[in-house]
């Protein structure tokens, strides 16, 4: 029983003594290992942070007299921070923290531990996250419907792109994979108007081209994808006309000249019919002329007789129409004025005969006048030869008369006849000379003869004048032909006819010709058939 106690005191005592040993130890740990303290990752720039990428660690401890330890976040706690009491922190930062224009943005956070001996240390992190570009995103967008020989426009709808930083955006064309002729702006834009190859390689099936979304400043790119097809919708034919005007204004004998070109969104096959229907019954079909399936021309000409006096103008509608395979059609009306006009060939002819004839009749007393100075010509040269004549006959008489005594010594009564006949014969031959009877006057002739040579030339140099200043149909369409005309015909009636002796029933022998006439004034030219 005694042993038992003792045993029991034993016991008692070396558990006392062991509890001591500990308790020594514990507050040596505690005296040696210092303050509570927080521990960190320690690799450098750990807090360092890029938007939508995680951070994940563990917080730890050392130092301070318990290793029960609770954490917590005391202060700049964010709704997306995971953190629990046991140290674990996850945070993905949002793209939406920072910007292109505010790149990074700090969040200062308090982490704080306590610890079951009751001490508690806190210390601040600053989080810097920093702005990471996201490039744009596209969704699938509408087909790009496309009409033949049309300027087909597609504009890329923006709710279909977008960017998720608020970046503005532009759009960069790939040109190896665009079609030819196709334009892409910046703004996203799409300009086309297929050519008839093209059209019939999409007729066979849809192509797509592929292009650039880009963001700016950074130009990340996102490749888009649209699909090109051609009109599903049978619409209707168009065409264009040159000019462009809805009021054609001409005159009679001017030509009217327009032309169309057709086009049809669904390919050109599909254009049947292309004509005109004319108010007017006098506007011949045979006016509208194929050149090719799409390309027309509309060719007339008013003849002078097209607007009826009293009328000054004349004005109809002429409706041009174009059909297609479905009878679906396109009009465009045009509005033709046509003036009256005056025949100006008419009128041409009719002053080229004034200006002819006028030549004819210069042409015509011209030769009178030649065939006139000859005659004269002709008598000068006679009268001359009788005047001399007339002298030998005196002297041949007056010698008679005076030698008569002489070889008639023998013979008075003779002498007496030889000189009585000789001297009356004398006397009266110079009477009659006198007097102009016989013969005619060397001077008078030669003053008529001088006068038509005058007036000849006279009329030469201005009918050479005439031909050439009126040789031309614009000259005589002047209106001072028609005075010059009075003023060369007044030099025809000349008021010395009757001193030139000419006849007036003189009939010119020759054809007045136009090759005659040309003889006569070099510049005359005759009205080719051409003007007729």
């Amino acid at each position: 029983m005694i042993l038992k106690n003792i045993h029991k005191i034993l016991i008692l005592v070396a558990t006392a003594f062991f509890v001591g040993q500990v308790h020594g130890q514990d507050n040596m740990k505690a005296t040696s290992a210092g303050a509570l303290q927080i521990v960190f990752p320690s690799e450098t720039e750990w807090n360092i942070l890029q938007e939508g990428k995680e951070i994940n660690f563990h917080l730890q401890t050392r130092g301070g007299k318990s290793d029960s330890v609770r954490y917590s976040i005391a202060n700049g706690f964010v709704k997306e921070m995971k953190f629990d009491s046991l140290g674990h922190f996850i945070w993905t930062p949002g793209y939406d923290i920072a910007d292109r224009i505010n790149t990074t943005k700090n969040f200062p956070v308090v982490f704080e531990v306590q610890n079951t001996a009751g001490e508690t240390v806190s210390r601040e992190v600053v989080f810097k996250v920093n702005h990471v570009n996201r490039s744009p995103q596209i969704d699938e967008l509408q087909p790009f419907y496309v009409q033949y020989k049309t300027q087909n426009v597609y504009k890329i709808d923006m709710g279909s792109v977008r960017d998720q930083d608020g970046d503005p955006i532009v759009f960069v064309p790939i040109l190896e994979e665009m079609p030819e002729g196709m334009k892409l702006t910046a703004a996203g834009e799409i300009t086309w108007e297929p050519s008839i190859v093209q059209f019939n390689i999409l007729k066979k099936g849809p192509r797509y081209m592929e292009f650039y979304v880009e963001d700016q400043p950074s130009k990340a790119r996102t490749k888009g994808r649209l699909k090109l097809d051609v009109t599903q919708m049978d619409l209707a034919p168009d065409f264009t006309i040159i000019p462009q005007n809805t009021v054609i204004r001409s005159a009679e004998n001017n030509r009217i000249n327009l032309r169309f070109t057709l086009s049809d969104p669904n390919g050109e096959d599909d254009i049947t019919t292309f004509n005109f229907i004319s108010e007017n019954n006098r506007v011949p079909h045979s006016a509208l002329i194929k050149n090719t399936p799409t390309s027309y021309e509309f060719i007339w000409e008013p003849g002078f007789e097209f607007v009826k006096d009293p009328f000054d103008t004349l004005a109809f509608n002429i409706t041009f129409y174009v059909l297609d395979k479905a009878q679906n059609k396109k009009e465009r009306t045009v509005k033709m004025v046509i003036k009256n006009t005056v025949d100006e060939s008419l009128r041409d002819n009719y002053v080229y005969n004034l200006y002819r004839g006028a030549l004819v009749n210069a042409w015509g007393l011209l030769e009178q006048m030649t065939e006139r100075e000859g005659q004269l010509k002709k008598s000068y040269t006679r009268a001359k030869k009788g005047k001399r004549s007339r002298s030998l006959l005196n002297a041949s008489l007056g010698a008679t008369t005076g030698l008569a005594p002489t070889f008639t010594q023998d013979k008075p009564v003779a002498r007496g006849y030889i000189t009585t006949i000789g001297g009356t014969t004398v006397a009266t031959v110079g009477t009659l000379e006198a007097t102009e009877v016989i013969g005619k006057s060397v001077n008078g002739l030669l003053d008529r003869f001088n006068y038509v040579m005058q007036k000849k030339n006279e009329l030469q140099n201005k009918g050479d004048v005439f031909a050439r200043e009126y040789a031309q149909k614009s000259a005589r369409r002047q209106s001072d032909f028609i005075r010059k005309l009075d003023e060369f015909k007044a030099l025809m009636n000349l008021s010395g006819l009757v001193a030139l002796e000419l006849d007036a029933n003189w009939e010119n022998k020759k054809e007045a010709t136009d090759n005659a006439i040309k003889k006569a004034f070099k510049d005359f030219v005759p009205l080719t058939k051409d003007e007729n």
